[in-house]
């Protein structure tokens, strides 16, 4: 069993056998185990578009001002094993002390935190676009091999489709491809405590 927090009422997770997915409703910062996690704490706080003073908010979410779901998403993983993701430069790694991926790929190891960080392209899992994210891991051990570096663009004449993810709406921005949540998952059982 993994619990998955901060996740879609109606997405990939809600229909995994033993998975406990937790979304707004169930509020994730009261999650007290006894389960691993894979956590997606909401991100629009921590991505390039958050202003650093409350003058600006009116342009964008305060940076930082995310109710403690991250604090909370980061306390669980720390504490019950298992996996977080944001995207790619999240602010959250540098406000929290969290090691930063190698570019090239493979994991961190941080100084100060009990966790692994990576570099990951959910394009490789399934996502309709390049979509660059960073994990933190934490476990018993070093955490297993992912698929590492950018993915490609399906061939052409294959049939299928990518896109650019900018031009996408947010819910197909922010949806998890069941392949990556399946990796997720099976992370968090490898280092769950």
């Amino acid at each position: 069993m993994i619990a998955a927090l901060y996740v879609q009422p109606r997405g990939c997770y809600a229909h995994i056998e033993g998975v406990d997915p937790w979304d707004e409703t169930r509020d994730a910062r009261t999650y007290a185990g006894p389960h691993p996690v894979v956590a997606h704490p909401p991100c629009a706080s921590w991505g390039r578009y958050a202003k650093s003073t409350p003058e600006s908010r009116a342009l964008g979410p305060l940076l930082g001002d995310d109710g403690g779901t991250f604090a909370a998403a980061l306390a669980s993983v720390e504490r019950f094993g298992g996996v977080l993701e944001h995207p790619r430069d999240s602010k959250a790694w540098a406000r929290y002390g969290l090691p930063v991926p190698s570019p090239a790929g493979g994991w961190t190891r941080g100084l100060g935190r009990p966790g692994w960080s990576c570099l990951v392209d959910q394009g490789h899992y399934g996502h309709a676009a390049q979509k660059p994210t960073w994990l933190y891991y934490v476990g018993q051990g070093e955490p297993p091999a992912l698929v590492w570096g950018p993915s490609s663009p399906p061939p052409i004449g294959s049939g299928a489709r990518r896109g650019n993810l900018e031009s996408m709406s947010k819910l197909q921005r922010a949806a998890t491809p069941r392949r990556f949540a399946d990796a997720l998952i099976a992370l968090a059982l490898w280092g769950g405590r």
